[in-house]
């Protein structure tokens, strides 16, 4: 069984590097888990039981084990597979898990709806740190759920070094073999002992050496049968103890040590580099270099700024991600990364710029969504100058429904106290930087579109709630923010040989925005349009249409916006122009707006 299972994982292997090296996608994780997960499906039944994993982007090869290997080469390709787990795609996705901390919550519904089902949860890339995936361990071990098997996955990495003292806990963890086969043999002495006062001092002995052995015991103080550290790339070692874990009564926690990128030597060399890749050469390791992009332009940004004793750079496990990691050589000792835990990220720098500090909170978009509470309770309500870099914000593309960046401006807009930018070229994003780095009236948001860089020589500089008119023109008045100033810039010939013609207005500030000017230009145009990169829903249109029937002005807004907010992967510039955002089908969506209202 052993051989024919190891020239599973060699061909497996084989498949993931060739596939991920044309598409892109998360490579390291995915090489880290091929025995674990061949044999996971060598004693379990993937039909039968239920299986999650956490974050799905592990869970490539698990795809490749349930009737996808044919489809596997359209991964992350528009119409094809996703790159994480969703039950829209095959049953054998239990569960949405495009991020952090779902899945054992889920678990825990799971298996008290499905009592006569194991529930495998497989966590892995530090997710394991998150307080939701905390929460539920600590339900789980207080309620003693039979049915879940906890397989916790410690490839000592997540997207970047591990952080948090959890972390620390398992880099221990592996002196618990020498312990679980003391406490065996202890035990099996202890019971035959009749002398109480000897039973009595093996059983303070055994403790004392658990403790020191591993502290892996709160895992069983806690409720948890806990199976020691095991090779997670040792086939016979792991079919071993998934069939005691299978057996046990449960709940079970299972450590499997993996190494990520294993079997593709420059993924085991730069780990972080390897974790999520655009396309790259087998041969070589190297990807195609781009041009620069907007997080490139804030990184180099950021380096500047940190001579400024007060400046701080945060981030949830996203240190490289947001382009700090120059700022991290820099001034390592005010660069902090806190793990996948944006509620504490938030938190901690409303209490370093309450202390006098300059915190820059550096975050994805779509993992904002995790802090929304503490943006209003720890920094709105006490209207704290913390800076917000949100990176990925709009479409992003291959990685889905999950990852696109399409609700921060609905919350930040809503939210009292936050000033919004969103620059409309690189020039404009390090003006916004330079505002935001003495900006101490509030928080202020800067929004960053994963994009490579776009730049117009502009005479105006970015000021906080005025607008710069680029050109000049009639009958249409387009107001664009952040991408979209570029995506209406390059199509206005275009406009033109059509006979729209109008004036274009690059509206970084979006709140506040330029109320004098929208008030004294609202009725020189036939046609007002909006044009913004995020959900249309409570968007930046929406405080224009609000602003407007507040003050009795009764105009037609044409919002040009994300229709969707749930929008499946495909390229960033194929879902732009499907959503009607880019070039023909942004010129279409236009003459449609023009074509109703003149009919």
């Amino acid at each position: 069984m052993s051989e024919r299972l190891t020239e599973k994982c060699k061909e497996i292997r084989e498949k993931l590097i060739q596939v991920v090296s044309k598409n892109g996608g998360h490579l390291g994780p995915n090489l880290g888990v091929v025995e674990l997960t061949v044999c996971l499906n060598e004693v379990f039944d993937f039909s039968k039981e239920i299986v999650l994993f956490d974050v799905g982007h592990q869970a490539y090869v698990y795809k490749l084990l349930t009737g996808r290997e044919d489809k596997f080469e359209t991964i992350r390709c528009k119409n094809g597979i996703s790159p994480f787990m969703d039950p829209e795609e095959s049953e054998y996705d239990n569960f949405v898990s495009g991020h952090a901390g779902t899945a054992l919550p889920a678990a825990v519904g799971f298996a008290v709806a499905n009592p006569d089902k194991k529930v495998i949860v497989v966590v892995g890339d530090a997710s394991i740190a998150n307080g939701h995936s905390l929460e539920a361990l600590n339900y789980i071990g207080y309620k003693k759920i039979e049915n879940i098997i906890v397989i916790l996955n410690d490839n000592e990495m997540s997207i970047g070094k591990n952080v948090g003292y959890f972390s620390k806990i398992l880099e221990r963890v592996i002196l618990s073999g020498t312990y679980r086969n003391f406490r065996t043999e202890v035990k099996s002495f202890v019971n035959k002992v009749r002398a109480n006062k000897l039973k009595e001092v093996l059983e303070r002995l055994e403790a004392s050496l658990k403790n020191f052995l591993t502290p892996m015991y709160a895992i069983e103080n806690i409720g948890f049968n806990f199976f020691g550290a095991v090779d997670g790339h040792n086939i016979e070692s792991l079919l071993t103890v998934l069939e005691k874990a299978k057996i046990s009564k449960g709940p079970s926690l299972l450590l499997v040590k993996t190494q990520k990128g294993k079997g593709y030597s420059f993924a085991e060399k730069d780990k972080e580099k390897f974790h999520g890749i655009s396309p790259f050469n087998i041969t070589t390791g190297e990807i195609n270099k781009g041009t620069k992009t907007y997080s490139e332009v804030f990184g180099e940004k950021i380096a500047e700024f940190g001579k400024d004793e007060k400046i701080y750079a945060l981030s949830a496990g996203m240190i490289k991600g947001t382009c700090l990691d120059e700022f991290d050589k820099m001034y390592p000792e005010r660069c902090i990364d806190t793990g996948i835990a944006e509620g504490f990220l938030v938190t901690f720098a409303a209490a370093l710029a309450k202390s006098g500090k300059r915190p820059y909170v550096c975050v994805y978009s779509t993992f904002l969504q995790r802090a929304v509470s503490q943006l209003i309770h720890d920094v709105s309500i006490q209207n704290l100058p913390v800076r917000f870099i949100i990176d990925r914000s709009g479409v992003v593309g291959q990685d889905g429904k999950t990852h696109n960046g399409v609700y921060d401006l609905s919350f930040f807009l809503s939210i009292e106290n936050y000033t919004v930018l969103c620059p409309t070229t690189a020039k404009e994003l390090k003006e916004a930087l330079d505002i935001s780095k003495n900006f101490d009236s509030g928080p202020i948001v800067i929004r960053i579109p994963r994009d490579n860089i776009f730049d117009l020589e502009l005479n105006q500089k970015l000021e906080i709630g005025r607008w710069k008119e680029i050109k000049k023109g009639k009958d249409n008045l387009f107001i664009t923010t952040g991408s979209m100033f570029k995506e209406l810039y390059d199509i206005k010939e275009k406009l033109l040989e059509k006979g729209i013609d109008g004036t274009i207005v690059a509206a970084a500030s979006i709140r506040p925005f330029d109320e004098e000017y929208l008030l004294n230009a609202v009725e020189n145009y036939k046609n007002i349009f909006v044009l913004e990169e995020t959900y249309i829903k409570n968007s930046f249109s929406t405080s224009i249409l609000e602003f407007l029937n507040d003050r009795g002005i009764s105009k037609k807004i044409y919002r040009i916006s994300l229709k969707n907010a749930i929008i499946p992967h495909a390229k960033r510039n194929e879902i732009l122009e499907e959503e009607g955002l880019k070039g023909k089908k942004l010129i279409e969506r236009i003459e449609e707006f023009i074509y109703a209202e003149k009919y």
